[in-house]
This record gives structure tokens, sequence and C-alpha cells, in this order.
């Protein structure tokens, strides 16, 4: 596993992290202590350095786990968490006020069994709140030695320059996959442009890219893929080509299509570190394989070619969570 640096912020984290909420949220039950406690272990002995919780994820539940799991080996990881919603519920609405972030912090550096968060992520942009007033709340934890780099998580254009000028961000989290490319059309050149990270979560495009969901899939009754219109049994089926692209290029590269789906993401920018999450250490296993996978120009121009024919159906998010997505 080697090293990569978010942006020009200095951070520098394994190349693949390891995003943990599935562990505690929203795929289904969540995972028993003892395994989760253990599949971050194992992350960790795998030589991923890079972990992401975040309060919204069982109530400071997956924090809980993560602080549990790392506490020997907290000098040697980067720990990235959120704040950005009441009652750290991400259904109990927005709430960036600063009272409310040093709330969170507290609350954050309690689970998670530290004394400092290295990457401290808004979690959705608050209309009622100024950026300003965020990322100078931000500034304010950095000078007091609670928080090291600052974040934000599907931000637009307008918020992340914004914040930027009062604190500069190390990272943005937004969702980036070969299932959505949308972050290519604005927000990653400016990403590059301003020398920012970028930390693409649902990589594998919410397991879609595994190869392991099909139109017959039945989700867990507490699953959110439920609510998402582009996991409709519909769309599953009609969206079923750009797996046979996948497919067909792992098995030409002898890989696993998330592996492809991982080695393309990490092709695009020196600076973008994927967080893979899964909660079977076979997967985990898989995941980290694909450090190993070196995709040529060649094959990366035929694979952007043929994903630039194919036509996705299903928006990402219900009309109530799309809102929520680039202010």
């Amino acid at each position: 596993m080697k090293t990569r640096h978010l942006g020009t912020s200095g951070l520098a984290v394994s190349e693949l992290g390891f995003g943990c909420m599935g562990l505690s949220h929203g795929y289904g039950p969540a995972t028993n202590e003892k395994d989760a406690v253990a599949l971050i272990q194992k992350a960790y002995d795998s030589g991923i350095t890079f972990f992401d919780t975040a309060e919204a994820y069982g109530q400071g539940a997956n924090e809980q786990l993560v602080g549990k799991a790392l506490h020997n080996v907290r000098d040697k990881v980067i720990i990235a968490t959120k704040f950005g919603f009441n009652n750290s519920r991400n259904t109990d609405g927005l709430n960036s006020r600063p009272e409310r972030i040093r709330q969170v912090v507290e609350n954050s550096l309690r689970y998670l069994q530290t004394d400092y968060i290295d990457l401290f992520y808004q979690h959705r942009v608050d209309p009622h709140v100024p950026v300003e007033d965020v990322a100078g709340t931000v500034k304010d934890l950095i000078a007091e030695g609670k928080v090291k780099h600052f974040g934000m998580s599907e931000a637009s254009v307008q918020s992340i320059r914004s914040a930027h000028a009062v604190q500069p961000l190390a990272a943005l989290q937004s969702e980036y996959s070969m299932f959505w490319r949308e972050p290519e059309n604005e927000i990653i050149p400016l990403l590059e442009e301003l020398g920012i990270g970028f930390v693409p979560f649902s990589p594998l495009g919410k397991g879609f890219l595994t190869g392991k969901l099909n139109a017959d899939t039945e989700f867990d009754k507490t699953d959110w893929r439920n609510v998402l219109p582009r996991f409709s049994k519909e769309n599953r089926e009609a969206n079923q080509t750009i797996v046979d692209l996948v497919t067909t290029i792992a098995a030409e590269q002898h890989a696993t299509p998330a592996q492809i789906a991982l080695a393309w993401l990490l092709a695009q920018r020196p600076w973008i570190v994927p967080i893979p999450g899964t909660t079977k250490m076979g997967r985990l296993e898989e995941n980290t394989g694909a450090v190993n996978i070196a995709l040529s120009d060649d094959d990366l121009v035929r694979i952007n070619t043929a994903l630039d024919h194919i036509s996705l159906q299903g928006e990402r998010y219900p009309a109530n969570l799309a809102g929520l997505q680039g202010r």
C-alpha cells in the first residue's frame, strides 16, 4: 500500500482508505462489535491508514467502533469524521452553527478515544450558516489543536471557494465512481486548481460495480438503497451494461470488477483516495488488491470511451435527499 497526499495540505494517507459507515449504518443491520473491530484492525494490518466515520453513522456508534479498534495505533493512522446534523442524525436536519460544531468535536474526541481529529468534514453545507463561519470555527479548532485539517462533503464550487478562502481545505469528500462521474465536470478541475484532495465515497457504486447485484437482488428493509431511484429493480436491470463493461475489463486483467472500479479511480489523479467500505473480510482483501492493478493509458482511454457511450438510468437520490447536495 503506497502513500498519497491529499492535495497540497501535507496530509499523507494510504492510497486506499476504509469507509466505516456500513458497519453501523445504511446497509442493513449493524455488524456486531467484535467482528467490526476485527475488520477495522485487519484493514490497518493490510496497510490502510485512513479511516472514515461520522457522528451521523449511528449517533456516535460508528465513531466508538473506530476508536476502540484503532486506539492502540492512534499515532499511525489518519481518522476523518464529520459534523453537520442536528442530534447526530441525518434525518433531523442540518446544523453547522459554531456551537454545534464545538459540541460535535467534543463528542467525537470522546467516542474516538483521542485528543485530536485528523480531518474534520462538514458533512453537508448548511444553507442557514455561512460557510465562512463554518470554516472560521474549524480554523479556531485547528489553532486549539483539536483538529488537524478541514474538509467538506458534497459541497458546490462556490461553497468550496468561499470556505477555502477562510481555512484551506485538505479534502473534499463526494460520490465519484464509474457509476457517478458528475464531479469530472466542475469539481475535479476546481480541486486541482486549489490544491485540494478528493476522497470519493461509494467508489464501487454502492456495490453495483462489484457485479454482485442484479435486478433480482433483495435488500434488507433497513438498507437505504431501497429508496434510491438508481437502485430500483427496473434501473438495476437497465444499468447492467456498465457491470458488463467492468466485468469484461476485469477478466482481461485477471482481476475482479471491484478491483477494476477502484483501479480506475486511482488512475484518475494522484491526489484521489477512494474509501470503499465492507463488512466482510474477503471483500476487504479483494479491495486492497486493487492497488496492485495498473491500468495503462490505452486501457483508460478504452474504458472512458465505453463509459461515455453508456447512459445510466435513475437519479442518484430521491428529491428529499438530492436537495442536500451541491450547496
